[in-house]
C-alpha cells in the first residue's frame, strides 16, 4: 500500500515549489496587488492542506495505535507521541493559514512587518519556533547505552 507513497510525495514536492518558483517569478517580473494575493493564498491553500493532513493522517496513526493490544511495550508513549505533534502540527498550520488569508485580505495585517521586528518576533516565534521546540522535545530519544555483556569482538582469524 506503501509502494508509491514516496514517489508520489516527491512529485507532489515538485509541483508545489515548481508553482511557488512560478509565482515568485511572475511576481518579480509584474509586481501587481492581485499577484501578491495569488501568492499569499498560495502559501495558505499549502497551509491548510498541510493542516488536513497532520489531523487526517496523525488522527489515522492515533486511531491506529489506540487499537494495538494494550501490552504492547511502549503503546502508551507512542501514543501520547502522536497525538501531541499531530495537536501541535495541526493547530501551528491552522494559525498559519488564517494569517497568510488575513494578511492576503487586509492591508494592515502585513506578516512581513520590518519596521515592527517584535511584532515579527511574536509572530514566527508563536507559528514557528516553539512549535518546532515541542516537537523536537516530544521526539528526543536518548539513545540507550551499550551493556558489555552485549559486545562481542570479531575474532581476526
Amino acid at each position: 500500500m506503501t509502494d508509491r507513497l514516496r514517489s508520489g510525495f516527491y512529485i507532489i514536492n515538485c509541483v508545489v515549489y515548481a508553482l511557488q518558483g512560478f509565482l515568485w517569478l511572475w511576481l518579480w517580473w509584474n509586481p501587481n496587488h492581485s499577484m501578491l494575493v495569488t501568492s499569499k493564498l498560495f502559501i495558505a491553500g499549502l497551509s491548510f492542506f498541510t493542516a488536513l493532513g497532520f489531523l487526517i493522517y496523525g488522527g489515522r496513526l492515533f486511531i491506529m495505535l489506540k487499537y494495538f493490544p494494550i501490552e504492547s511495550k511502549g503503546r502508551q508513549q507512542k501514543l501520547r507521541e502522536v497525538g501531541r505533534v499531530a495537536t501541535i502540527c495541526f493547530c501551528c498550520f491552522s494559525a498559519r493559514c488564517i494569517m497568510m488569508c488575513f494578511n492576503a485580505f487586509d492591508e494592515e495585517a502585513d506578516l512581513d512587518v520590518l519596521d515592527h521586528p517584535v511584532l515579527n518576533l511574536f509572530y514566527y516565534l508563536l507559528v514557528e519556533i516553539l512549535p518546532s521546540s515541542l516537537v523536537l522535545y516530544i521526539l528526543r530519544r536518548i539513545p540507550a547505552k551499550l551493556r558489555l555483556s552485549q559486545y562481542h569482538p570479531v575474532s581476526s582469524s
